[in-house]
């Protein structure tokens, strides 16, 4: 498992050398074959497919210590399995070089610290538990990790993150408290504005009103304003309308 070998594996024979059967003897062959936990589904293979297999199950025993680094040198190991033991320390970090891993059960262990981040580098990884643990920190972001149960990561409190419901340190949501408090001082602030805006309207349009009206020389001065104004934009628009007359009639 420790390199990649694309060659045919042959069926695993043994022979059996006396068969007695009313008291006749018979040299007989068979084919070995095995019951297999993959995948929390148990499954029975014969012969060749057996000897596909590479999986490591050393679950429910009373391993103690850490997990031995020589494992991830396994490159073409597929599924590994140590759950329901007394192993300690970290996952090592390397972990994310078995590219062909298909199947994790860290479970029912000892495990600390985070989950490696290249965990998320297994993309054939479509079963995995590490529940029951004492993990911590932020499951790794990735689409095999992500897709997978919260089930698959109980028992770990300090653990957070999706697919966790619980919220990791500056993820949490602002609390409803929070966010009416934020509401009433936008509220407070538009209210403001418009008693602003209408004393300021009031204040000007008086202002000049009441200046028209007291002071003759501003009034005089303000009508001639917009008696100007008027003559001007009369002049200007018969011009250009005479302009753009002729030029239609060139044209025609």
């Amino acid at each position: 498992m420790a390199q990649k070998d694309n060659s045919s594996i042959g069926i695993i024979e043994s022979t059996i050398p006396y068969s007695y059967y009313n008291d006749t003897t018979y040299g007989q062959m068979y084919v070995d074959s095995g019951l297999v936990v993959w995948k929390r589904k148990e499954y029975k293979y014969y012969g060749r497919t057996l000897g596909l297999l590479k999986i490591i199950n050393l679950s429910s025993n009373k391993l103690i210590g850490k997990l031995p680094s020589e494992i991830m040198s396994l490159l073409d190991l597929i599924s590994l399995n140590v759950s329901r033991n007394n192993l300690i320390g970290e996952i090592p970090q390397i972990i994310g070089q078995l590219k062909m891993l298909e199947s994790l059960d860290l479970s029912r262990n000892q495990f600390s610290g985070e989950i490696p981040s290249s965990m998320s580098e297994l993309q054939f990884l479509s079963n995995l538990d590490l529940s029951y643990n004492n993990l911590s920190g932020r499951v790794p972001l990735s689409t095999q990790l992500q897709s997978l149960n919260a089930p698959d990561f109980a028992g770990n409190p300090a653990l957070c993150g999706p697919p966790l419901t619980q919220k990791c340190p500056g993820d949490e949501t602002p609390n409803q408290s929070e966010l009416t408090d934020n509401e009433e001082d936008g509220d407070e602030l538009v209210k403001w504005f418009y008693v602003g805006t209408g004393c300021g309207f009031a204040i000007g349009f008086w202002g000049v009103c009441c200046s028209l009206v007291f002071k003759r020389s501003w009034r005089h001065a303000y009508f001639l304003l917009f008696d100007k104004m008027k003559d001007w934009l009369y002049v200007t628009t018969k011009v250009n309308m005479t302009r753009l007359w002729r030029k239609f009639q060139r044209q025609g």
